[in-house]
């Protein structure tokens, strides 16, 4: 999949640095002492992805760590060298890391470059036409929901949607929306393309990492009909959202989930919202009956509070924020992948006056 990048030039001497880090050592001498698969992925849920799939059948370094923007990134010398003695590259893709060309070009990195949204049907541009033709999504598992949820989620609420339309115009929704991992669907396509790959890449081991590629993606399809299954407890007219950023398209179209609006109308976290697209999103809440919005781990919960302070409606933020754009440190409920979906899963339906159905034994072990 063709990607197109923003070309942001690194500092002299941090592009140095990595040569004095690194020496003469490229991609074709990574592992050379004992044969180890060396795999670099760029952001914690791609570094949680192929930890799960290589286990200690690889050394996996991660370049971006919990609460950090994936939109937004400065490599530091360490990241660098790690990719200057890399084998393989793992990427989210779908546009979302806008600093890779100059960070590779940077390290010097000449390893295999795996895009782990090449198979992921991407929303683009405004309103996320989220046409997905032959796509398979809703799968037998969830044919039964795709007529109950189409007609109510296709929309919030006329008065609410022209309020917000009018606050949002200088704002560019325009381009794919690279948050493909809120759709748990979505990260079975991305663990078998990364799995698929790094099979290829150590074929000593492509045994064990095609097991557990399949045991990942068995328990990946586990945690997508849990999701489902917890959603659909509520009435589709009623399972309304407000977050952030447009961080959670691909869960919305896959559950049948209204995003009402958010705080920061863009995909970008970094984004500001104005005046008047605040004034929007508070009456657009007020209209359609939403009863809360979520902040987000890794971005500042102040503006959030504020519209939901003058919405009337219940802000979670602190340890109730959602894990969006970044998982968790250890010890977190957003740890690891899985764990960031229960987390967000279970407060969202909580949000709607609803428990979420029991998790399974095989996520949580």
């Amino acid at each position: 999949m063709p990607r197109t990048l923003t070309r942001i030039a690194l500092p002299a001497a941090l592009a140095a640095s990595v040569i004095a880090l690194a020496g003469c050592s490229t991609s074709a001498d990574a592992g050379a002492d004992d044969g180890t698969l060396q795999v670099v992925a760029t952001t914690t849920q791609m570094g949680d992805v192929v930890r799960e799939i290589v286990g200690d059948d690889a050394e996996v370094t991660q370049l971006l760590q919990p609460g950090q923007s994936a939109h937004s990134y400065d490599p530091t010398p360490e990241a660098l060298t790690a990719l200057a003695t890399a084998d393989v590259l793992v990427i989210n893709g779908a546009g979302l890391e806008e600093w890779l060309d100059d960070t590779i070009e940077a390290s010097g990195f000449d390893g295999e470059l795996v895009d782990a949204s090449a198979d992921v049907h991407l929303h683009e541009g405004e309103g996320h036409d989220h046409d997905h033709g032959d796509e398979e999504h809703a799968d037998e598992e969830h044919a039964d929901e795709s007529a109950e949820a189409s007609e109510p989620a296709a929309s919030a609420p006329a008065d609410a949607d022209a309020e917000a339309e009018e606050g949002h115009d200088d704002h560019d929704h325009g381009g794919t929306d690279p948050h493909v991992w809120s759709d748990p669907h979505q990260v079975v396509h991305m663990a078998e393309t990364i799995g698929a790959a790094l099979a290829a890449a150590d074929t000593a081991n492509a045994d064990a990492i095609e097991a557990s590629t399949a045991d990942y993606v068995a328990q990946l399809e586990a945690l997508d009909e849990w999701v489902h299954a917890s959603i659909e407890q509520v009435p589709a007219d009623q399972r309304l959202l407000v977050t952030n950023h447009d961080t959670f398209s691909y869960l919305a179209e896959a559950t049948g989930m209204t995003v009402v609006g958010s705080v920061m109308p863009a995909f970008d976290d970094n984004a500001e919202p104005s005046a008047a697209d605040i004034d929007a999103l508070v009456a657009a809440i007020r209209e359609s009956g939403v009863r809360a919005v979520f902040s987000e781990t890794s971005i500042d919960p102040q503006i959030a509070e504020t519209i939901a302070s003058e919405a009337g409606v219940e802000v979670y933020s602190g340890e109730d924020a959602l894990y969006a754009d970044s998982l968790g440190a250890a010890g977190t409920p957003g740890a690891t992948y899985v764990g960031s979906v229960i987390h967000n899963v279970t407060l969202i339906v909580e949000s709607w006056g609803v428990e979420p159905l029991p998790v399974p034994d095989s996520l949580t072990e």
